[in-house]
């Protein structure tokens, strides 16, 4: 009889078998990882020819570069499998890293995109190239650029992906284009409210006008039938045509200003010596009265809104003016020097392309503390019976010069007079 082998093995002849096959896989396993540490350079395999030797070049080296990059690094060979990868690319996907090894490359990335990586892949084996597609990440789709390159190894031909994660990336220009989607909806609502701003000053100006106009006529008739007023109607009478006056002045004043709102970028090539020459015959009386003398130096020909520009000199020398000493005759300086660049602290250059314009004055000064609040709409430093005006006239030549792109700046002490300080480009760039 013959004795046939039993199909069963004993409990010992499976743990024998099974310590074995946990021998050759803990033999691979330090093998791979001896590989990707850089321990050993090449390897003999026993196959069906007999035993081959596989290294690669530089592999040291190599290594250590690809496991500090940040960026994933993967090496494909002509079928698209992973032959390698570093740790980056492993953490990426969110795989173990002996796990990525062996696996198609086109398995990592999102059917929509199959196509076009397909399209990459073959590019690549003639021209070095770059795109962007989406890879799976467990559940999660991730952004990333794929730049190819191929690779000549020991054992041939084979291809290098770098995978740079654009997920922060997007996410940024996202939010940029949130943010300017939501800044150009929250411009349209501005525009759409200066204009409105605009009608109503322009209505209300006229509106307010009219009525403003018959108090004043009918307290100039009044005033013009003195002996039949009482010496307190009399003082009462001047108080409204004084205050009449100042609403008018103010009404003036705060249309000038909403009117600035506008767009109104049209300027021209002026010459600043002419446009301030006007401006002292305009106020040529006051001048004559105060006994005021003005010293104006050479003032260059600048680009800007002659209309807007002549505003801010024109309030500029009226508070001059105005804020002069009662035992001290008014002295004015305007003068000018070109600067290196747009700055009050720049230093000086002929050739510069800034020019900064400085207006002098020896009147009553302010507390310097109070410079910057001096630009403030209805701002006033002094009480309105003791000096006219309705404190709109520094916000309106603020408003024009950061219109121009330019600076403007006070500096002063009290009872020592004042300086301002205008820095404007000489050829304004519309905007």
């Amino acid at each position: 009889m013959i004795e046939q082998e039993s199909p069963y093995r004993s409990r010992e002849e499976l743990q024998e078998e099974l310590n074995e096959v946990y021998v050759q896989l803990q033999e691979a396993t330090d093998t791979i990882e001896a590989i990707r540490t850089g321990q050993v350079d090449a390897l003999v395999v026993q196959g069906d020819n007999g035993h081959q030797l596989f290294t690669l070049k530089t592999a040291e080296t190599y290594r250590v570069f690809i496991e500090k990059m940040t960026e994933g690094a993967v090496t494909l060979g002509r079928d698209g499998t992973v032959l390698y990868c570093n740790s980056q690319f492993a953490n990426l996907v969110r795989m173990p890293l002996s796990t990525v090894i062996g696996f198609s490359f086109d398995d990592f990335v999102v059917t929509d995109n199959s196509d076009y990586y397909r399209q990459l892949f073959r590019q690549c084996w003639n021209e070095d190239c770059k795109g962007e597609v989406l890879i799976t990440a467990g559940n999660d789709v991730i952004p990333v650029q794929l730049s190819l390159t191929t690779l000549e190894l020991e054992e041939g031909m084979a291809m290098r992906i770098i995978v740079s994660d654009l997920s922060r990336q997007k996410k940024a220009q996202q939010q940029l284009n949130d943010n300017n989607v939501q800044l150009e909806l929250i411009n349209k609502a501005l525009e759409a409210s200066n204009h409105d701003l605009q009608q109503f000053a322009s209505v209300a100006s006229h509106d307010l006008q009219e009525p403003l106009r018959k108090i004043k006529t009918f307290s100039n008739l009044m005033k013009e039938r003195q002996a039949e007023l009482s010496v307190e109607s009399e003082r009462y009478l001047d108080k409204i045509i004084d205050s009449s006056n100042r609403m008018r002045t103010l009404i003036v004043d705060i249309l000038n200003y909403s009117r600035l709102s506008a767009t109104d970028e049209q300027t021209e090539c002026v010459d600043l010596n002419e446009l301030v020459a006007e401006l002292l015959e305009d106020f040529e009386l006051i001048i004559s009265e105060k006994g005021a003398t003005v010293h104006v130096g050479a003032l260059p020909c600048i680009s800007i809104n002659r209309g807007q520009i002549r505003l801010v000199f024109q309030n500029l020398i009226s508070n001059a003016l105005k804020f002069s000493k009662e035992d001290l005759a008014p002295v004015i300086q305007i003068v000018s020097r070109c600067l290196k660049e747009k700055s009050l602290d720049s230093p000086e250059d002929s050739d510069g392309p800034f020019c900064l314009i400085s207006i002098i004055d020896n009147g009553i000064g302010f507390d310097e503390k109070y410079a910057a609040n001096i630009f403030s709409l209805f701002e006033r430093l002094n009480a309105k019976d003791q000096f006219e005006g309705t404190g709109i006239g520094l916000a309106i030549a603020k408003k024009v010069i950061d219109k121009h792109d330019g600076l403007i700046s006070a500096r002063s002490k009290e009872d020592s007079g004042a300086e301002f300080q205008i820095v404007l480009p000489l050829n304004l760039v519309p905007g």
